[in-house]
């Protein structure tokens, strides 16, 4: 993995306004266009330099991301409202048809927007994305940690976590990022990296977050719809991935959809696609090649 401690700069950063929302986004890249959502800040550090040779990758944020423009307090938006400001961005840049791309959560983003408008997604690629946070899934992934896990990581784990309670009282508008630097144990192959370069500058709207991790990506059934979505599915999953339900919790899954292919990155956590840069890019462009 390469060394991110000072991140490259991304592209340009503009901007969509949607209601009290400025969605930020940036175009990099040659080729066919692929949405990531999630945060432009954020995501332009975890994908590969030499992916943009491919794709033309969109990053754009969704609510839980982008800023306000007025000093009120962020909505508690649901999933819907994001999937139209995804919509927005794509006729914004004069997009007839995209790859749609979510990472974790954004995962389900990504699903729910290709069954929401199929007429404008070719393919859509969840990356380190369970089926559901459910309480089953939850325990599922509790599970997986007490017997999979070695004694080092744990200890990593126990020490990185005794300092996060403080951290959220001092700044509790930043406990998403707290939480995601300091569960790294959890989150990469590499137990030890320290992704907090990767977060800075993310700007966190925590009511946005709170209802879509925290209520509705609990209750999604991903199942509904799936016998009326007709278009390929690829799902990348790290192996050493301890925030999410692991892979074979997707077993019951897999008939209801009509393309799936599922790839296990052997050397990843929770972020293949920048753990396992050379080699992500090569299964997800030659499954592009061979779904055309």
């Amino acid at each position: 993995m390469s060394d991110l401690r000072t991140p490259k700069s991304a592209a340009e950063r503009k901007t969509i306004r949607s209601g009290r929302y400025e969605l930020g986004y940036s175009v990099e890249g040659e080729g066919t266009p692929a949405l990531v959502i999630g945060s432009a800040v954020y995501y332009p550090r975890v994908f590969s330099q030499e992916l943009r040779r491919s794709l033309r990758l969109i990053f754009a944020d969704h609510r839980g991301f982008a800023r306000l423009t007025d000093d009120a307090p962020p909505s508690k938006d649901d999933l819907d409202t994001v999937l139209a400001d995804i919509d927005l961005v794509r006729q914004h840049l004069g997009l007839e048809k995209v790859i749609i791309i979510g990472h974790s959560g954004h995962g389900y983003m990504a699903l729910e927007y290709a069954k929401r408008y199929p007429q404008h997604v070719s393919h859509v690629v969840m990356i380190a994305t369970g089926p559901s946070h459910s309480a089953a899934h939850n325990a599922a992934t509790e599970r997986y940690w007490q017997e999979s896990v070695c004694p080092e990581r744990k200890a990593r784990l126990e020490r990185d976590l005794a300092g996060l309670a403080a951290e959220i009282e001092a700044a509790p508008e930043k406990r998403f990022v707290a939480f995601c630097v300091r569960m790294g144990a959890r989150s990469w192959y590499d137990h030890a990296f320290d992704a907090a370069p990767l977060w800075q500058g993310v700007h966190v709207n925590m009511p946005v977050f709170d209802h879509l991790w925290g209520e509705a990506f609990r209750d999604i059934d991903i199942a509904q719809g799936l016998e009326q979505l007709d278009v390929p599915v690829f799902l990348g999953l790290g192996r050493y991935d301890y925030l999410v339900a692991p892979y074979a919790t997707w077993d019951p899954y897999r008939s209801r959809f009509k393309d799936l292919t599922v790839r296990v990155f052997e050397r990843s956590g929770h972020t293949p696609q920048l753990e396992e840069s050379a080699l992500f890019d090569a299964e997800l462009l030659r499954w592009l090649s061979a779904h055309r």
